[in-house]
């Protein structure tokens, strides 16, 4: 399957998932993506020198991107605007919402590398191990990124490897639970910090 149809695809996918809203008329310039789902930083055509310092926290949900970087994604679109995210998760969030975006790239780690920080890889070339015993970030089921698809067999234990395709896709249809699942967290952590304020 081309996988600029499947992108297509998957984010309309993901847009059915949700619930409609309302959206005001006004367009980011050149297409039909609402303003406020723009990426905020300015255009950047080479949105991996620096990465991290440049985008340092996942727009969605705040996320401090290095210290997620076993996890974190970038999404470069053909207008040289860029989502830096903290998962997956976060960057089928991205492509969603900037569906008259084309990408131009979609970066993931690799988790193959030997490194403290993990190197970007070209995502639509890695391989993703859904599950097993790897960390997972904004889902139930972790999705870690390999380079290298003889490194993500090796490291898959009880996961499954798949393509960026599937793994996309499988983060989709995961959208509704993972979202619950964030939210009852949040929650969960916001009651804590309550308590502990009428502690003190």
């Amino acid at each position: 399957m081309n996988r600029r149809k499947f992108l297509a695809a998957g984010t309309t996918l993901g847009l059915a998932a949700t619930a409609t809203i309302a959206v005001p008329a006004m367009a980011a310039e050149g297409d039909g993506t609402p303003v406020q789902f723009m990426p905020k930083k300015p255009k950047d055509p080479t949105p991996l020198a620096d990465e991290l310092s440049k985008y340092q926290k996942c727009p969605y949900c705040g996320m401090d991107r290095k210290e997620y970087h076993f996890s974190r994604h970038l999404v470069h679109y053909s207008d040289d605007l860029v989502d830096g995210t903290c998962s997956l998760h976060c960057a089928a969030v991205s492509l969603s919402v900037n569906l008259d975006r084309t990408p131009k790239a979609i970066y993931a780690p690799d988790n193959g590398s030997g490194e403290a920080i993990k190197p970007m890889t070209n995502a639509e070339a890695a391989t993703y191990v859904v599950g097993g015993e790897h960390r997972n970030v904004m889902s139930k089921k972790a999705k870690t990124s390999f380079a290298s698809k003889v490194a993500a067999e090796a490291a898959k234990g009880s996961g499954e490897v798949v393509d960026f395709d599937k793994a996309l896709m499988l983060t989709y249809m995961g959208m509704a639970e993972d979202t619950m699942m964030i939210r009852m967290r949040r929650d969960e952590r916001r009651r804590k910090a309550m308590g502990e304020m009428h502690k003190g």
